[in-house]
């Protein structure tokens, strides 16, 4: 799965989790930090990633369209960049199965 981390989260993760998933990119690299929510949401469905983020707007877009793209809802609170990644690594089987799962559009993870 490649993940598209928006901008209110860390460019890090990228490189923490590449081994889990390795065609991982930020929205910064592809110069989307600041466009609206759902210009976001074109560019990920039109390049085949799944959105992450703390954002509920993002889930709410995902019960309104339904997937692509699909949305991994990070609902730990502001932690630090080791702990989302942490929380990331410890869901990584759960994600791989929202994946193939063509009924699900959010995944929520705590």
């Amino acid at each position: 799965m490649r993940l598209l981390f928006d901008q209110n989260l860390s460019f890090k993760l990228c490189q923490m989790i590449a081994d889990l998933f390795p065609d991982s990119n930020h929205v910064r690299s592809h110069g989307l930090s600041e466009v609206a929510d759902r210009a976001l949401w074109e560019f990920a469905k039109a390049n085949g990633f799944a959105i992450v983020t703390q954002d509920v707007d993002f889930a709410e877009l995902a019960g309104l369209l339904s997937a692509p793209p699909k949305v991994i809802w990070l609902r730990a609170g502001n932690q630090t960049t080791a702990t989302i990644a942490a929380l990331l690594r410890r869901h990584a089987q759960t994600i791989q199965s929202f994946e193939s799962d063509d009924s699900a559009a959010c995944l929520e993870i705590y």
